[in-house]
């Protein structure tokens, strides 16, 4: 990013203030579990939108989506365009208002609840690895930024970071985790949108970069003309974006993910949590302009770059002044911080409330009280965010971090949909179905990740992992069903759609 000058450090340590002020500010308002994993049911909607975005979007989508349109064009903006907004809508019309009426706190307890014990642990296990592994994942990234930014080394850096988001997670939970967000979606949006305008700016805005990657020698016509077709390895095959991303692994990230749900679940209302997803819809409109079209201008400036990965670090050190560079470094860490928050708050959330919490029942006969949760919650957290940052260095080797993330999604989220679906909406869904349907489809991910390129067409074979993991699962389920004893109208009350959506809340909608 080239040499910070002072006020560059300045705009970073104001902002570093104000992250750990928000921390400070929400901490007397935690009093309980409720408080610090569902922040007291009190979210607007404004927040739970702005904080979806930044869990989804990340650091490293940021590096790898400019660099993918500088090397594929546009039709990287499928993977928000095509694979969120829609989702989002269906969330927000269909889920959302069931998972509020049905009272539901995590997925893995809903599962438990809708299917029997052994889903909800089976579940609840799958996505505290996942989630472990992502909160690594990211801290890595934090420690390759800040090593290529301010030449830190590595492992400082990875510890520098887990410190700044531990002080505010520990303390707030998940207030101030979200509205940490808040604040870093604006810092996100700002950074980005200051180095576009300059971008297109000197590339002579969208004809001038026409005309100059027209110019360039190669396939410059496929590169506008670009959907998703399959060429070696290096574009997303079309069948994959489509009915995968599009359907499945879309629908699978924004309904049954618990970083994602857990924001609408905190809401103060169901008003609240239906307009937060709707809000988060129309930020990620705005995501491929401010992430792909700097890529895109990039190719237009300097089209011989070795690494596409570089287009953004390359703009932010050839054009942007100081203080706007300061700015940039913020929105990045941002863009980093916002990820490790919301998927630590949740991978304790989960721990607690659904390995612990059974446990301390069984064993106990009792309840798990509120402060203790709250003792507990906080120091898993700590915990938690020790255990990633000793982890992160694993994935040095790791060449392609965004692929390695979407593996990881790929081992469950066809098979959570799926069993999620025949729950919510088909009343003979068996417990020993679900679990069945569950279990045979991790392991069926498991198995196609390892076989990879050698029965798919593509080299990311994630696109079709989840496809076909999905209508595994469902096909499972649903024949273990028919030949299992189904729960009686009295025991699917409260669990199933329409008997959900026929009771009255406060919101009167």
């Amino acid at each position: 990013m080239g040499e910070l000058q002072s006020i560059d450090y300045l705009i970073i340590g104001t902002y570093m203030l104000g992250v750990l002020s928000i921390g400070s500010y929400f901490a007397k308002y935690i009093h309980s579990t409720g408080d610090f994993f569902l922040a007291g049911r009190a979210l607007p909607f404004w927040a739970i939108g702005m904080s979806i975005v930044v869990t989804d979007i990340g650091a490293i989508d940021l590096l790898t989506g400019a660099g993918a349109a500088y090397d594929r064009g546009i039709a990287q903006a499928n993977f928000d365009w095509i694979g969120s907004v829609p989702a989002l809508l269906l969330a927000a019309f269909i889920f959302v208002p069931y998972y509020w009426r049905a009272g539901v706190y995590t997925l893995p307890e809903f599962l438990g609840r809708r299917y029997n014990s052994a889903t909800r642990w089976v579940h609840a296990l799958v996505l505290l690895f996942f989630m472990l592994a992502t909160v690594s994942i990211m801290l890595w990234t934090s420690a390759v930024f800040l090593r290529e930014t301010l030449g830190w080394n590595e492992i400082t850096a990875i510890w520098v970071t887990a410190a700044i988001v531990g002080c505010y997670a520990i303390s707030g939970g998940l207030a101030a985790v979200v509205m940490t967000d808040v604040m870093q979606l604006v810092v996100m949006f700002v950074g980005t949108g200051a180095l576009l305008a300059l971008a297109l700016w000197e590339v002579g805005g969208w004809s001038g970069l026409s005309q100059k990657i027209l110019a360039q020698p190669n396939e410059t016509e496929a590169y506008f003309q670009l959907l998703v077709e399959h060429r070696e390895g290096t574009q997303y095959p079309w069948p994959g974006m489509v009915f995968s991303l599009g359907i499945i692994m879309s629908t699978a990230y924004f309904v049954g993910n618990q970083a994602v749900m857990q924001r609408a679940l905190g809401a103060r209302s169901e008003w609240d949590a239906k307009a937060g997803m709707l809000t988060a819809a129309l930020f990620k409109l705005a995501i491929p302009i401010l992430v792909f079209l700097p890529g895109m201008a990039a190719r237009g400036l300097f089209p011989d770059l070795e690494s596409s990965v570089a287009a953004i670090p390359t703009l932010i050190d050839r054009l942007l002044p100081p203080g706007l560079k300061g700015l940039m470094f913020a929105a990045f860490f941002a863009a980093l911080m916002s990820s490790v928050d919301s998927y630590l708050n949740s991978c304790v959330t989960i721990f607690t409330g659904d390995v612990y919490r059974p446990l301390h029942k069984q064993v106990t006969g009792r309840d798990l009280s509120g402060r203790l949760g709250l003792i507990l919650g906080r120091s898993l957290t700590a915990f938690v965010l020790v255990a990633a940052a000793i982890y992160a260095p694993r994935f040095k080797e790791s060449e392609t971090l965004y692929d390695v993330l979407q593996t990881l999604l790929s081992m469950f989220q066809g098979p959570t949909l799926a069993i999620l679906l025949l729950g919510i909406f088909w009343r003979g869904a068996t417990a020993w179905g679900g679990f069945a349907g569950l279990v045979i489809g991790v392991a069926l991910t498991c198995v196609l990740n390892i076989l990879g390129d050698a029965v798919f067409i593509s080299d990311n074979p994630y696109l079709f992992v989840s496809f076909w993991s999905f209508w595994v699962s469902l096909g499972v389920t649903i024949s273990i069903s028919l030949f299992t004893k189904k729960k009686t109208p009295m025991e699917l009350e409260g669990l199933v759609y329409g008997s959900v959506l026929s009771q009255v809340t406060n919101d009167n909608v």
